[in-house]
This record gives structure tokens, sequence and C-alpha cells, in this order.
């Protein structure tokens, strides 16, 4: 079945479907022309120029051109019309006359990203058709259903409530969105159209057989000589590694089809790229065995992950020494400890049990343990399954919260912050938990013949501390969610969820926290949801060689000159990341960029701004200090800058409103289009 489309009468659109491998490698078999290609050993890739046509028509065996901007714009041209491969920044259509082409009439889009369709309001005067595959049709139609005012944990397309995609500051209109494996012909040549996944859930690549093999357009799947054009974007599933996953499977599909040329959104185009796809492809894999998990982070029933508590005199709070106890039972996140005095007056860490449990823990443990009261909560970290029930224990049973001065932001004022996993995600009900102390780095507390110690200890996320003490004759350690496992199991390296969107670039996350505990040699390690790690000596050096690697692997795979650029969500960030406005009112907001290098940066931040709102100045430009160099691995070498604008709403938006601002940056004269944004919400 063909269902005609119009755009000059010259495109049609098949959901015929196929066996893609089989149908490809018959398609290959038949095209001897490219078997000699191959054996002629051509070079094994062409640069694309900024701002100016490259042709590949000899290598493509078709007018095919590549333009470069903020990402690669491929056009094919047939006369004096053209089908377009993404719009980049839509400077390309200032020059298509420079070339001999009148009239668009199609843009394929490869995947939702800002930087492939960042100039698509400048093609209206051509009137094209836009086409995409089928996931990708809203993001790129709702983008604004992607940015919430208050997110949850399960809402589409975000990792533990911030949004992993970035979709267009305003709406684009799509004209046909491809199912995976189906065929699209224009002026007579005919492209396969199958999702590659992986930099987007839904990212489509285009297949057009030429007589010099296939060509392969193929979005961010692939920078050449195999590279990883981002991993925040792979960042889907709080550290399980599901967009790595899809990734793997598109690169194998890509390998499957042997192109002739593999033409990515980033980058050099790649000629006869199937030994480097394969490279790729391996080097992937074993950073998803990195990167994954290789153990359960809950204990209900798995009594082999615990030898050292035994049963308390109470129901689900198990003794681990004669005054420190956990909390574990089924059906419940064990996810804090408690540390009971012989006055009977008890501290608690972490709070992020349920109302009705910690009541009855509370009566029961006054009843059968002598408990007087709960005189404070520490906070581990920023995360609200480790929070949220700080607010009901402070009003109920006079429970002060205590925690590091650097992790109270997120807590205080989430809605500064685009974190995973913040307080209201996990309940609309939440809002900010303000703490009662708030510890310097290092400060020590006496408490009931006790000396505690709250320092900064990141590892799963930034906004993270280390609260140590000597307690029944030990060197106890509080870990948060950093590390998990048994240490008697020497196949377990102990680290948790290598989140992205948690705001924990390697040097100030796992190897900073790694090494701090290999100095600090605690006896007992009491990390989040419950597991209790005796004797943790040889875990933590597991640990430390672990997140070594892991910078290692990422350092391997990143197409920029750091890996923490295509690593952090957040080297480019906006305080607030929600920032509310009265129509007609203005407020500042203020961009942070951060230096990862050991020489100073220049920045150029252009602001994209929607319908209804100013901002003075729009263009912020400015320089970052070099980053200090370290020797020891424990003093993270970031530096920061920062500049501020004025934004101000038009008089007649009206409350409710959410509007998104998308920041095109450039640094140190590298231009990486919209990859950054924050909202504003009229009220």
């Amino acid at each position: 079945m063909f269902l005609s489309t119009s755009g000059g009468g010259a495109g049609t659109f098949s959901s015929r479907r196929f066996v893609l491998r089989i149908a490809v490698a018959a398609a290959l078999g038949a095209l001897p022309a490219a078997r000699a290609l191959a054996e002629r050993a051509p070079p094994s890739s062409l640069a694309p120029q900024q701002g100016k046509f490259v042709s590949l028509a000899e290598q493509a065996g078709v007018e095919l051109l590549v333009w470069q901007d903020i990402c690669n714009v491929y056009v094919l041209r047939e006369g004096e019309a053209a089908l377009l491969i993404d719009i980049g920044d839509g400077s390309v259509l200032d020059h298509l006359g420079e070339i001999g082409v009148k009239q668009v009439e199609w843009v394929l889009v490869t995947h939702h990203h800002r930087e492939q369709v960042q100039g698509h309001p400048r093609l209206a005067a051509f009137k094209p058709k836009l086409a995409c595959g089928q996931l990708e049709r809203q993001l790129l139609e709702k983008p604004m259903d992607f940015r919430l005012a208050r997110p949850s944990l399960g809402d589409r397309y975000t990792v533990y409530g911030p949004s992993y995609v970035r979709p267009p500051v305003e709406p684009l209109k799509v004209d046909q969105a491809f199912a995976p494996r189906d065929s699209f012909t224009w002026r007579g040549r005919e492209f396969w159209c199958v999702q590659t996944a992986g930099d987007s859930p839904g990212g489509m690549s285009y297949l057009l057989q030429t007589p010099r093999g296939w060509l392969a357009f193929s979005g961010d799947v692939y920078t050449h000589p195999g590279r990883m054009h981002s991993f925040q974007a792979l960042d889907w599933d709080y550290g399980f590694a599901k967009g790595l996953y899809a990734l793997v499977a598109s690169v194998n599909l890509l390998e499957n089809v042997d192109p002739a040329l593999l033409l990515p959104s980033h980058g050099p185009v790649a000629v006869r790229p199937i030994e480097s796809l394969r490279a790729y492809g391996q080097t992937l894999r074993t950073l998803t065995r990195l990167l994954v998990r290789g153990y359960t982070i809950f204990t209900f029933g798995d009594a082999d992950t615990d030898n050292t508590s035994r049963p308390g005199p109470i129901p689900h709070l198990w003794r681990i020494t004669p005054h420190l106890y956990k909390f574990r039972g089924p059906n419940h996140g064990p996810n804090f400890t408690i540390l009971l005095a012989d006055s009977g007056r008890a501290m608690l860490v972490d709070c992020g049990i349920g109302e009705k449990e910690i009541d009855t823990l509370v009566e029961q443990m006054r009843q059968k343990m002598g408990l007087k009261s709960i005189d404070m909560a520490w906070i581990t970290h920023m995360h609200g399954d480790h929070t949220n029930g700080g607010p009901y224990i402070r009003d109920k049973y006079g429970t002060k919260l205590w925690t590091l001065d650097r992790l109270a932001g997120p807590v205080e004022q989430p809605e500064r912050f685009d974190y995973s996993a913040q307080p209201w995600s996990y309940s609309p009900k939440v809002g900010p938990i303000p703490m009662d102390r708030k510890f310097k780095p290092g400060e020590k507390v006496k408490w009931e013949g006790y000396e505690f110690t709250c320092d900064w200890m990141p590892g799963q996320t930034e906004f993270g501390c280390c609260i140590h003490a000597r307690i029944d004759g030990r060197l106890v350690a509080w870990t948060g969610d950093n590390l998990f496992g048994n240490p008697a199991d020497e196949a377990q390296d102990g680290h948790e969820a290598l989140v992205a969107h948690n705001s924990a670039i390697l040097e100030e996350g796992y190897i900073y926290g790694s090494h701090y505990l290999r100095k600090l040699q605690p006896d007992l390690i009491l990390g989040g949801h419950s597991f209790v790690m005796d004797k943790p000596a040889g875990m933590i050096e597991r640990y430390c060689k672990w997140s070594l690697a892991m910078r290692e692997a990422f350092r391997g795979v990143s197409a920029d000159d750091d890996y923490r650029y295509m690593f952090d969500p957040y080297w480019v960030r906006p305080d607030p990341y929600r920032l509310t406005l009265a129509p007609g009112a203005s407020g500042e907001l203020t961009l942070h960029v951060r230096n990862f290098l050991e020489k100073p940066g220049t920045f150029k931040i252009r602001l994209h701004l929607p319908a209804g709102l100013t901002a003075e100045p729009a263009v912020l430009e400015g320089t970052t200090p070099a980053a200090p160099a370290t020797a020891d691995g424990l003093a993270p070498p970031v530096a920061t800058a920062s500049a501020t604008v004025k934004l101000t709403a038009a008089g007649d938006l009206k409350s409710g409103t959410r509007l998104m601002i998308a920041f095109d940056v450039t640094r140190d004269g590298k231009r990486y289009g919209e990859w950054f944004d924050c909202i504003v919400i009229i009220k």
C-alpha cells in the first residue's frame, strides 16, 4: 500500500515492512560495485567544514552535500529541489542558492534534539514537509509536556524526575511519522526508515541505496571514529543502562547494514566504517558491564548480604551493635538506622519511612526499649526516599533535621534544581524541607558521649555526606546510597547507580568518595537501604578501582576534549531551573558555567526565548578560570564562572503558563547548540 504525499508531488510513504538484516544482506550481495569500492580502501573519513558545503557526490553516487553548523545537515539535491536530513540552526537555508536549490520539499529529522531542529522556524519560506520517527513525534509537537513544574518518578522520558530529552523550545508540525522499517520515496529514491534508539528513545536512521552502496544517515548513534556524542541523553533509567543497551543494539544494526558511508549528525562522514562500528560496539559493551550493578540493591529476604545484624527486641528493628539498630522489613524502604543512647535518647540517620511505620516503631521502642526522644535525624543525601519523613517526625516528635550545608540546597529549594530523586519527585505533597542545622565539611558535634563528624562525601550524587563516629568500639561510617553489597563477595565492587542527572561527575562523585573511605578506614559501613558492611576494606579497594576504570571507559568513548562535557548535564546550570514570574514582572536568572580544563576558557550563551519573555542581555559572554590541578584525586578539578540575565514576562501571559528557555552554548569556540534549558512558570 502506498500513501501519496504533497510537497511538489515528490514524496511517497510506504507502510511496507521488511526483515532488515536479510533484506540488507541480499541487497548488498547484489551490489558488486560496492564490493569493489571496499577493496580499493578509500579514505576512512571526510570532514565537513563549518559554514560551507562539502560535496559527497563522488563517494555517495548521488548529488549529496553536507553543511555543518551546530550539527551536520545533509542536502540531497534533485535539480532545483532538495531533501534535507536535519536542519541544524537553519543557516544552510541562506546558502542553498549557491548550489542551485530553490525549493526544500522534505526535511527528515533523525531525532528530536534541539540542535537537530533549532532552525526549523526559518523553513517557513520554503513550506517543506517534515517527517520523523513515531516515538519522536510527541517530543517535537508537544515539547512542554516534558518540562514539568513538579516532576515525579513515573513521568514519561524522565530519569526519576528530571527530563532526559531536550525537545525544541516551540512546537513543530510533523507531517509524517515513520514506524520502524517503513520506507519513504522522494523523487524516485527510496529511504528505509530504521529505528536506532540510544541517544534518543525514538531516533531514526535513514538508509538510502545508491550505486556505491548504502548511505546511512545515523543521527547521534555514532561519531567517527567510534565515539559517543552524549552520555547525558543515554541516562534513561537511573543507572540500569537502558539507553546504553539501546545504543549497542543500534550500532549492531548499522554494522549489519555495512554502509558505504555513515553520515552522522556530528563529526566526520565515515567511509566504509564497518571496522570502527565493530570496535565501537565492543567499547560500548565494556562500558555497559562496568556501569550496570551486578547485585540487588534491596535485602528483603536476602540474608546473605548482611551477616552482621540480628533480630532486635521489636519487629523489623535489627541490632547491629549494642546501641545501633537498622530498620528492615518486607514492603518497606529500609533506609535508615537508629542509635539509641543509654539515656533513652535516640538519633536517626535518614528518614524515608512512612508515617504509619514510624509511629508504630516509636511506640514499640517506647514500650520495650526505653525510648524517650528522637533528638535529630541526620540526612545523608538529597534524595526524597531519605528525606521525606523529616517534616512529619519534626512536627510530631520534635526531631531536628541535620545535614551538611553543601547538600541542603536541593532539599530546601527543590525548584531551583533539576536533579534526580528530589523530595517532591516522590510525593506531590512534599515541598521544600528546611534543615534545622547545617554543618561545614569536617565539623564535629558531641551528643550523648559520642562525637560525630559530618563531611562531604559524594558518590551517587554530588549532594551527599559521610557521617562517622566511634560506636561500641568500632568506627562506623554512614554513607547514604553511595555503596552497596556484601564485602565478603570478591566479585562485588560496591558501586551504586551511576546517574548523570544526579550531578556527580566521577571526580566529584565515586572517585572522590571511594578515596575518602580508603583514607577513613571505617570498621563498619552503613549504607542506605539496609546494607551493613562489616570489614569493608576489600570492598573499598574494589570500589576505588571501579571508579577509576569507569572514568577511563568514559574517556575512551568521549568525542569531546574532556569526558565531563558529554557526561555532566549541569556544566551549564541555570539558577533557578524553575523561575516563577507574575505577568508583567521581572526576575533574575544566573547561569553557572563549569570549566574542567587546566586552562582558562571562554563561553558565549545565546538565549532562545519563547514568545512572551524578554531578556536583558539576551547574549552572555565571559571567561572561566582554569580548573586547579590535583595530585591526590581528592580535590575535584573544576572551576566555575557565572553570568546573570534579567527576564521579564509579558503582561498578557496567563497564570499557569509554562515557558521553556534554551541556551545556545559556545565553549572555547566550539558551538554545542541548545543543550541546556530552564522553565519559567507564570503565576
